[in-house]
């Protein structure tokens, strides 16, 4: 099958996101040089391209797989709050450099678009207008736009990052199709509101597919009473799904562009993610 990669337009947008560490979340500089990963395409497709949806809207996404035909297994790399920046697009040039095709779908686009914006408190606005269900379409429709483009999602995988873990775990009761999960600090628990009815700790006992949660035990803002209480859902639940913590690492550890990078936790992190996608089947 001919590749099928439309380019989005080349807007100001895509010229920030395009320009040497311009694709970097502006409210999180400033960016050390030293801890910056980065990953070359060189041997890999990796392009930006529109997944048509069913009411006729097209969902930006980041995809990046090995070169050839495959098919390659998927993974689903879902977005921090500040959008599908660069750090997000080197995970899935990770990703594509480990054998998988990988998917970034920005899954705020019909709300806003955070890359504009320098203020935490109105990307947060933005965030909080995306219903979950939502969330839970646009990905589907993005598994559906891998098994036509080299993706074999018999293989399939999802992880992302804070906000991006919760939505991991609640795909994973979500969609049938999913294999693993891998969930970095992620939030498990919150109050139900329309656009969020439901959190992980609510689907705990629906979960489709196993699911690695990696947190750390100095997050403040996921406190290790909640991920207990994750944990003993999923006990009672008798879920395979586990939790590895890392005692002495801050939120947002794996997000190498942040102070709050940790390199040995993000490193093994990296190394267990991708040893729990091969056991479940993704890879």
């Amino acid at each position: 099958m001919a590749e099928d990669l439309r380019p989005l337009p080349f807007t100001r947008r895509r010229f920030l996101a395009t320009s040497a560490g311009a694709g970097f979340a502006l409210a999180v500089r400033p960016i050390s040089a030293d801890t910056v990963i980065r990953t070359d395409s060189a041997g890999l497709v990796a392009a930006d391209v529109m997944i048509p949806m069913e009411d006729g809207a097209e969902l930006p996404t980041y995809l990046a797989r090995p070169e050839g035909e495959g098919p390659f297994p998927v993974v689903l790399v879902i977005q921090e709050i500040f959008g599908v920046h660069e750090h997000i697009k080197d995970v899935c040039r990770r990703f594509a450099r480990e054998g998988y095709l990988a998917l970034a779908p920005e899954l705020f686009h019909r709300q806003g678009d955070v890359s504009r914006l320098t203020d935490f408190e109105a990307i947060l606005a933005i965030v909080r207008e995306v219903p979950d269900a939502q969330v839970m379409s646009d990905l589907d429709a993005a598994v559906d736009f891998a098994a036509g483009r080299h993706g074999n999602v018999a293989q399939l995988g999802i992880t992302g990052f804070c906000w991006g873990g919760r939505i991991t775990w609640l795909y994973a009761a979500h969609s049938e199709r999913v294999a693993a999960g891998v969930a970095w600090y992620g939030r498990v628990t919150g109050e139900a509101t329309p656009l969020q009815p439901s959190h992980p700790i609510d689907v705990a006992a629906n979960l489709h597919a196993p699911v690695l949660g990696l947190y750390g035990g100095q997050d403040t803002g996921i406190p290790m009473t909640e991920v207990a209480k994750m944990r003993a859902a999923l006990e009672a639940a008798d879920s395979p799904s586990t939790f590895h913590i890392y005692p002495q690492a801050p939120h947002a550890f794996y997000a190498d562009y942040r102070p709050s990078y940790r390199e040995a936790a993000a490193r093994d992190g990296w190394q267990r993610a991708l040893a729990w996608f091969r056991e479940h089947g993704v890879g």
